[in-house]
């Protein structure tokens, strides 16, 4: 049986799980980022946000190590390949698809996820790749806080992208008329925005993140076609938790969800998962849209 008892709390290193947490947080967050802004723009729960990223991941590996590019330029090639492919998606597949039941496009993002596997698979086969290391060299000492030069990469690139999307979202027309069509599409249908370009680049983004924290997980991890199943799970619980309608929900529940994760999983591995799902089970209870999110009723 499991007792915590306050000796046990006070010799957890607390500065060292924290920024670990932080860490992986942050690529719970970027992928929970894009779930949230899909369903936002286009009312569409995906289910192959992971297969996406991992598809993307091993397009920036082939980059880096059939072509030789350096990698901040094979980072952005991906992040570019991965916008135009959540865009064709939804161009060629959701937009598709009768929309008139919830159910229709859930089970077609399912379906898009095994093909993904299937797809990778084939192209690049089912063994395990060591992804080469974005950067190298001796970590950094915060006293007794050992950070690594990935995790302080991982920071960096989170902080630049949370920023540049939120002035985004903010200030650009183009964010502020995707920002209409998630309050209200028909009001913003009226106000001549395009509702189909506003999907179409709601899906690009939010394709774009996931391959962010598939390049940046995969040094950490391996590479192979089921490397983001347990990240996208996590990252879907962080959306959650967060709230479906809240873009810096994803963020908040995304680190939350991190923190809880390298606690646990430091202290009570085997408890890692069933702890985190007993968290959204908390918040659901306590607050049904989430942490950040509206609980939207309908009235029949």
């Amino acid at each position: 049986m499991l007792s915590v008892t306050p000796d046990i709390l006070t010799d957890l290193p607390w500065g060292q799980l924290l920024v670990n947490g932080l860490a992986l947080g942050s690529l719970y967050a970027l992928t929970a980022f894009g779930i949230v802004l899909i369903f936002k723009t286009t009312r569409v729960i995906t289910f192959a946000q992971g297969e996406t990223a991992m598809f993307s991941t091993f397009v920036a590996f082939t980059l880096l190590t059939a072509f030789q590019l350096p990698f901040a330029v094979a980072f952005v090639l991906t992040m570019l390949f991965a916008g135009v492919f959540g865009a064709l998606i939804e161009r060629v597949v959701i937009r598709r698809i009768s929309t008139t039941t919830v159910l229709n496009p859930v089970i077609v993002t399912v379906g898009l996820s095994l093909i993904l596997l299937g797809a990778a698979g084939w192209i690049w086969g089912y063994e395990i790749r060591t992804f080469p290391d974005p950067v190298v060299g001796p970590p950094f000492h915060l006293g007794t806080v050992v950070v690594s030069q990935l995790n302080a990469l991982i920071f960096l690139v989170t902080l630049v992208l949370m920023t540049v999307l939120f002035a985004f979202f903010r200030f650009s027309p183009t964010g502020i008329a995707m920002r209409a069509v998630a309050e209200n599409r028909m009001a913003a249908q009226l106000m001549g925005v395009s509702i189909g370009r506003m999907n179409a680049l709601g899906w690009g983004m939010g394709t774009a993140m996931g391959a962010v924290t598939g390049m940046l997980i995969a040094p950490i991890n391996y590479l192979d076609p089921s490397m983001m199943g347990d990240v996208a799970l996590k990252a879907f619980a962080a959306a959650v938790v967060g709230g479906l309608t809240s873009l810096p929900g994803a963020v908040v529940g995304g680190l939350l969800l991190g923190i809880v994760d390298s606690v646990v999983g430091f202290e009570v591995p085997e408890l890692r998962n069933t702890i985190a799902f007993a968290l959204i089970v908390l918040v659901l209870v306590v607050r049904p849209g989430g942490l950040l999110g509206r609980h939207e009723t309908k009235k029949v």
